[in-house]
């Protein structure tokens, strides 16, 4: 359905030039959704998917190691979207002290997102709300270290900024003017609020992305804030016990289509297309995610079967399998420090993982030792482009 245009523009100047600024209109969009059978079935059809993940999530006997991985994999992938390289390797073993195979400052960044969506969970666990004080903390640690932590973390943008070009008046899009923008950011946090009207939260969830990233509010790390922002909102409500649906991955294969929905909403009001494209997306990650920890939950329990068939080194070993599922990079100081074991006892379980072809070692040197639970990785990592289990 199309629409007029979803806001109004505003002239303004700034760095030496006058340009037109876009302002949203508030949330939720007028006229209405026009709900086609094809779109009903489409967000019934994912959230059947939310629901079979969410089960999954349940069921898995080590749910929490699983998450742990899934986590990381989700910032990794977000963080490439902004142009970071880091893969899930580098990210641990960074969270080890240990030198990653990129530039630290890439990693720095992926290690604060997660950060960043723990602090999230912990907030909404405590009770506060999904609201504008709960995302301006997420935004201070997001942007705590490294690259952009000199663009004012945790408080809304004082200037003005732009997508696309090298200047303001080249650039594809400008966001509302400072003067505009607590205005757009009260309206914005009213419609979490259900206000003027409740939403339902899977379209809730579809809209706000869309409104966050048109506003712009921050000026750095909008776009892994606002897609962060959708699993806070799907774990706030209760759709998903588990933080384990993210759609980083899904908008970096489809790119130039999602920001081409993005310019579409705004010139036209195709709010159907965007739900259209959303829908899909969850139903194609939530089934990914479920297949994903299916798989996982195969390759532990046929590891674990090879353990205990050890004797007597059987239990030490399968201490050493069991944290290396939740963190299948280590070193064996580290495993040391994580299991209580002696260092004697941690090598020798690392040992019967090798030959037992479960974890392999990829520093081939005497000292300070890197294992990898490659085959963990390699399912982590299907379908993401990027690098396999070393």
């Amino acid at each position: 359905m199309q629409r007029d245009l979803q806001g109004h523009y505003k002239t303004i100047s700034t760095v030496g030039e006058s340009v037109k600024a876009f302002i949203p209109a508030p949330l939720p969009p007028a006229p209405p959704i026009e709900w086609t059978s094809e779109l009903h079935d489409k967000f019934d059809q994912a959230h059947l998917a939310l629901g079979r993940l969410d089960s999954v999530s349940k069921l898995l006997p080590d749910a929490t190691l699983f998450v742990y991985m899934y986590v990381r994999k989700e910032v990794v992938l977000s963080s490439m979207i902004e142009g970071t390289q880091s893969s899930i390797s580098d990210l641990l073993l960074f969270e080890m002290d240990e030198e990653p195979g990129v530039p630290v400052d890439d990693v720095q960044e992926v290690s604060n997102y997660v950060a960043a969506l723990y602090h999230g969970l912990h907030l909404l666990e405590g009770g506060l709300p999904l609201s504008l004080r709960l995302i301006k903390e997420i935004h201070g640690v997001l942007l705590s270290k490294g690259r952009g932590s000199t663009c004012t973390p945790g408080e809304f943008r004082k200037s003005q900024n732009w997508i696309g070009g090298t200047r303001p008046g080249n650039a594809v899009f400008v966001p509302p003017p400072v003067e505009d923008l607590m205005e757009c950011m009260g309206k914005f946090e009213s419609f979490l609020h259900d206000m003027p009207e409740p939403t339902p939260v899977l379209l809730k969830a579809a809209l706000m992305h869309v409104q966050f990233e048109t506003i712009h509010p921050f000026l750095d790390g909008n776009g892994r804030l606002g897609r962060l922002l959708i699993t806070l909102l799907l774990c706030e409500r209760k759709i998903l016990k588990e933080p384990m649906l993210y759609l980083s991955l899904y908008f970096k294969t489809h790119r130039q289509y999602y920001y081409e929905l993005l310019g579409r909403i705004r010139t036209m009001g195709d709010w159907e297309a965007w739900l259209d494209f959303f829908a899909e997306a969850v139903i194609s990650v939530a089934t990914q995610a479920m297949e994903t920890a299916q798989k996982l939950h195969y390759l532990s329990e046929t590891d674990k079967r090879k353990v205990s068939g050890l004797g007597r080194a059987a239990a030490s070993t399968m201490n050493i399998h069991r944290i290396m599922m939740e963190h299948p990079v280590a070193t064996s100081k580290w495993l040391v420090e994580k299991s209580g074991i002696t260092p004697a006892t941690v090598n020798k379980a690392l040992g019967h993982l090798v030959q037992l072809g479960i974890v392999r070692e990829i520093t081939a040197r005497k000292r300070n030792r890197i294992f990898s639970y490659a085959g963990y990785i390699e399912i982590l990592n299907e379908g993401t482009g990027l690098p396999g289990g070393s």
